[in-house]
């Protein structure tokens, strides 16, 4: 039998609960980590024919039905309103399905949308979910990638201010976030060989150095010595025209140096089914590729076609994780 996947809803006052409740109501393989009023709440206002059960382990409970494992609120929440007693939960949650997921209880687990103000807000450092399941699994990096169709994007640096960027791209670290990229291509989405295409960070490359020499000192020579490892990976390449559809067909991915270099690109191409998946962890996590629209949670036209993408890219992986040898 295979392990169920979990769904955490993420902000009880944006769109992640209701569109948790329309993905849960068509699925036979999924547990909802969430406040169970809120879930039936959810379900009764968007009149879903469908009957919600706590439950007390991690068990699927088939189509029709909703499984919830239980994970109170600090307050009701209220549809568009954000309150910071409630950011405890959020992070609850994501420590509950990332515990069970460590005790191979799980199969995956597929993140709602969160807010990350609110949460800083509250009193607890919170640069998102990347950089809180990796510490909560105990993994020193992890890397953030998002996939629309074919386009995957990964990212060297993720949540920083964009003058910090520079100095957190180290030989170290880009080293490292090659590794697990190219691994978990081979070893996740089953590319033998995957080829990469390496960003430079300054327009142009660096323009020979004229524009920054961050290509020259520390991209290239990663480069170099990943290639003489056997890894397939491009010159550091001006960001401005690597996203052409003839230079991509060369590469199975795309590493950009930060999160608004690359982002932007793979979200004009599928916003609303893209998924963003989380490379280097000892279990698979997906999640939305969007934020928690308060201005439209409670009104019942949020769509769930990033949440039910994540959902299926988490059970290929997660199948493909159980078929390969140990």
């Amino acid at each position: 039998m295979r392990r169920p996947l979990l769904i955490t809803a993420g902000e009880p006052a944006g769109i992640g609960p209701e569109i948790a409740c329309h993905v849960a109501a068509q699925a036979d393989d999924v547990v909802v980590v969430a406040d169970l009023d809120l879930i039936a709440r959810c379900c009764r206002e968007a009149n879903l024919d469908t009957v919600v059960e706590a439950l007390t382990e991690v068990e699927a409970v088939g189509p029709g039905r909703i499984g919830v494992l239980h994970q109170p609120l600090a307050k009701a929440a209220v549809p568009g309103q954000l309150d910071a007693a409630n950011a405890p939960y959020v992070l609850e949650c994501l420590a509950r399905a990332v515990d069970l997921c460590m005790a191979g209880q799980a199969s995956a687990m597929v993140t709602g949308p969160v807010h990350k103000g609110i949460i800083n807000e509250a009193g607890m450092a919170f640069t998102g979910h990347t950089e809180f399941l990796a510490d909560r699994a105990g993994v020193d990096q992890v890397v953030m990638m998002l996939a629309a169709g074919s386009l995957r994007v990964a990212l060297a640096t993720t949540h920083l201010p964009l003058r910090a960027v520079p100095d957190a791209i180290t030989q170290h670290t880009l080293t490292t976030t090659l590794r697990i990229l190219d691994r978990s291509l081979k070893s996740q989405f089953g590319i033998a060989q995957p080829r990469i295409a390496v960003l430079g960070l300054n327009p142009h490359a660096g323009e020979s150095g004229h524009l920054g020499r961050e290509e020259i000192e520390v991209i290239a020579p990663v480069v170099a010595a990943l290639r003489q490892a056997g890894l397939h990976l491009s010159d550091p390449l001006p960001a401005d025209t690597a996203f052409v559809p003839d230079a991509l067909a060369a590469y199975d991915a795309v590493l950009a140096m930060y999160h608004d270099q690359g982002l932007p690109v793979l979200k004009h191409a599928g916003f609303g089914e893209a998924v963003n998946i989380t490379l280097g962890l000892p279990f698979v996590r997906t999640s939305v590729d969007h934020g928690t629209a308060l201005d439209v949670a409670g009104r019942g036209v949020a769509r769930a076609g990033s949440l039910f993408a994540a959902l299926e890219q988490a059970r290929r992986l997660a199948t493909f994780n159980d078929a390969s040898p140990a």
